[in-house]
């Protein structure tokens, strides 16, 4: 409603209550809206009074446009999207990092090590597929040739975490330091499974029954003469998996006894550390 006093008055061309085309208004009354209606409310009813001979002239205040907000709200929004993408990045860098360490230290529970075993432990009882029975002292190795037949023990420890499983052997007649690792396909498979547990004592067992192969001369040879050898083993963890060849040297000493070194230890399924 158009207050009574002004009912008179001559407003601009193009004008209109509620319409004001007036410049210059102050910004403050965006956040304080009472001030907007009272400055409102004093550019129509024409309050303060203007001086004698000039017109009044109606200001009213000026608010920042819709499309200016609707841009403001999108670059928050696009603020808050990267914020949360770069902590989601870097969780989920984290999370991958503690599944990885954790899948190692599960592979760690697993792993086994073979070493010779200790010249203190106790001597074991070993018996092949034909009957034969063979004693292996600790810390020791018994080789015997008999009956045309080549037979081969070891007395070992398992110094890793996890059971170990033997899978194949390879003989070499003599010992070299710069003999390089051995490829799969040249180990003979084991006859049966040989487990050792964690921590404890066990044995490998092997023996050379055919003539016709190529290294049965060369290990009669090298046993009957008391010449140092070399055998490489075969081995992983109870799944089949963490595959490792453990060089062993045999050197002679005395008359009848034979002691166990290990030299080298290559990963097969994981990267090798040297």
């Amino acid at each position: 409603m158009i207050p009574a006093e002004s009912q008179g008055q001559h407003w601009p061309a193009g004008s209109a209550v509620g319409q004001s085309k007036c410049p210059g208004a102050p910004v403050i009354g965006t956040f304080f809206p009472f001030y907007t209606i009272r400055t409102l409310r004093a550019c129509h009813e024409g309050w303060p009074p203007p001086p004698p001979g000039r017109r009044q002239e109606c200001t009213s205040l000026q608010s920042v446009n819709s499309s200016d907000w609707a841009s403001i709200a999108s670059l928050a929004t696009a603020g808050g999207t990267l914020v949360l993408a770069v902590a989601t990045f870097a969780a989920v860098r984290s999370a991958n990092r503690a599944a990885r360490a954790a899948e190692r230290s599960l592979l760690v529970g697993l792993r086994p090590l073979l070493m010779p075993s200790r010249l203190q432990d106790e001597t074991q009882k070993v018996m092949f597929g034909d009957g034969k029975w063979l004693q292996i002292p600790g810390g020791r190795a018994t080789l015997q040739a008999e009956d045309d037949v080549i037979y081969l023990t070891m007395s070992l420890r398992n110094v890793g975490r996890g059971i170990a499983v033997v899978h194949g052997w390879r003989f070499y007649a003599n010992w070299d330091a710069d003999r390089p690792e051995p490829a799969l396909d040249e180990f003979h498979r084991q006859s049966r499974d040989l487990y050792l547990p964690p921590g404890e004592v066990g044995f490998w067992q092997a023996a050379f029954r055919d003539r016709g192969d190529t290294q049965y001369e060369e290990a009669c040879k090298a046993v009957t003469a008391r010449e140092q050898m070399t055998i490489d083993v075969l081995y992983g963890d109870h799944e089949g998996g963490q595959r490792v060849i453990t060089r062993f040297s045999i050197i002679p000493r005395g008359d009848d006894a034979w002691l166990l070194s290990a030299g080298r230890h290559w990963n097969v399924d994981r990267p090798d550390p040297r």
